[in-house]
């Protein structure tokens, strides 16, 4: 069944799901504005880095189910046994914009997130093997430079290659891919700039840091 014309409405629903800034919320519960501080982002990295490892893992927690939980539920109840590119557009277009809500909050001046937690929550939903995959490079990557923006580069770089492998016949699911991947890594500029200058943060997860 193809999805029908009120149904192509709900990306708007994704995208206001997305834009919730978890965050910067975390950070307000705390009494301080996070985008004051640290490297300035309401990413769970500068939220842990700010806040404490403890917020940093919440707010990663909300970040990946506001990707994950609408989505996973209009596939598992909507769309069980469909699979056509009809069904998959619609899932990416739902993924894209919970991303984008991530990245350009409206309650924000538009300006949010680099959609890391958020991108991941739409893969589990729609692409659980490539989720796994681009985690697994992300864990090791990590773990081996306790830098989490290299990780999340060499992540963002493995989308297009998993899915081209595990859904070798859905354009969709690679075209996907390769925007998350491309706008994971736009939204990282910065990042990338102190990486070459050898300025970029490193993490230690053996310490929390707490706000002043």
């Amino acid at each position: 069944m193809a999805p029908s014309a009120f149904q192509w409405l709900w990306p708007v629903v994704f995208y206001l799901a997305g834009s919730i800034p978890a965050g910067y919320l975390m950070g307000r519960a705390r009494g301080i504005d996070i985008r004051q501080h640290g490297s300035g982002n309401i990413g769970a990295t500068n939220v842990g880095r700010v806040l404490g490892r403890n917020w940093g893992l919440a707010a990663f927690a909300c970040d990946f189910l506001k990707g994950f939980l609408p989505l996973y539920l209009v596939r598992v109840f909507c769309f069980p046994d469909e699979s056509s590119w009809l069904v998959a557009l619609l899932l990416v277009l739902g993924g894209v914009a919970a991303i984008l809500g991530h990245n350009y909050t409206p309650w924000l001046g538009f300006k949010g997130g680099k959609g890391i937690a958020t991108s991941a929550g739409v893969l589990g939903a729609i692409l659980p093997e490539v989720l796994a995959v681009s985690l697994s490079i992300w864990i090791i990557a990590v773990l081996i430079t306790r830098t989490v923006s290299i990780g999340s580069l060499l992540a963002a770089a493995s989308l297009p290659l998993a899915a081209a492998w595990f859904y070798p016949h859905q354009w969709v699911y690679f075209g996907f891919t390769a925007f998350a991947g491309g706008l994971a890594a736009w939204r990282h500029r910065s990042n990338m700039e102190r990486l070459l200058a050898g300025t970029e943060s490193k993490i230690n997860l053996a310490k929390k840091k707490n706000a002043a």
